[in-house]
């Protein structure tokens, strides 16, 4: 199973999202891959950081001088995670005119999937850049689910509705629709707004929002600054429940 996390709005929980349900499902006897496709590198900064060489991180898969196995690097306790580079800004500028681009990491983790024995059993998790560019548009033609995260707060529900126009604009080139899931993060049952934000997703998307709500959280929020999961930083919090929770509801629908 490929999962694509995407949101067009930054800071509603991507990489911590990414990070969390790829510790759920190692804890669970997986080995997920991680994918850090955003220039940003919070993914790659948390592993220990970005590596010094472009090269060595997806921007050298997409100059096309390196596999995406050479590049894959051990995560203890998690699986194994494919860094990204700073360099990953220019990609539009780089690679954007390449008539294959949209199809390239899609081919790149089939031929990963094929060059490990049993790889193809894996799950692939690829945290997004926060824009609709070449990578993304990678992510979301590789992947098998667009799993959506939402925070709970004034303009996440403009937020939602552009996340569904651009996959609806995508679904004629990809020849079907992109399944997709809505997860709400940083929410706050003291808040009216995370219980409005809540009921205008239940309204608009239906089964497509998920029953698990990530709530607003210490160990969530503290976890990644001592380069850890929530369930590394604190097993009993109610952040590592949450996340178990939507692995648990993943598993349950048949994408984990």
């Amino acid at each position: 199973m490929r999962i694509a996390i995407f949101n067009q709005k930054g800071g509603v929980g991507k990489t911590t999202t990414a990070l969390n349900l790829a510790a759920a499902i190692a804890r669970h006897g997986g080995k997920p891959l991680l994918l850090d496709l955003d220039p940003q590198c919070h993914l790659s900064s948390i592993h220990g950081g970005p590596p010094t060489e472009p090269e060595r991180s997806l921007f050298g898969f997409y100059k096309g001088i390196r596999a995406l196995d050479e590049l894959a690097v051990p995560w203890e306790g998690i699986g194994r995670l494919i860094p990204s580079h700073q360099f990953l800004i220019k990609a539009d500028a780089m690679f954007g005119k390449d008539s294959a681009i949209l199809t390239k990491l899609r081919s790149g983790l089939d031929a990963l999937d094929e060059s490990i024995p049993g790889n193809a059993a894996q799950h692939t998790l690829i945290d997004c850049c926060p824009y609709v560019g070449v990578l993304s548009l990678n992510a979301l033609f590789a992947c098998d689910l667009a799993l959506i995260p939402i925070s709970t707060d004034y303009l996440s529900m403009q937020a939602a509705e552009h996340m569904t126009q651009t996959l609806t604009i995508l679904e004629p080139m990809l020849k079907r629709r992109i399944v997709r899931r809505y997860v709400l993060t940083r929410f706050d049952r003291r808040r009216k707004m995370s219980l409005e934000v809540l009921r205008q997703l239940l309204e608009r998307y239906g089964d497509e929002v998920c029953t698990t709500v990530i709530s607003e959280n210490s160990a969530i929020a503290e976890s990644p600054s001592k380069n850890m999961d929530v369930f590394s930083f604190s097993a009993s919090s109610i952040g590592a429940k949450n996340y178990a929770a939507l692995y648990a509801e993943l598993q349950q629908q048949g994408f984990l």
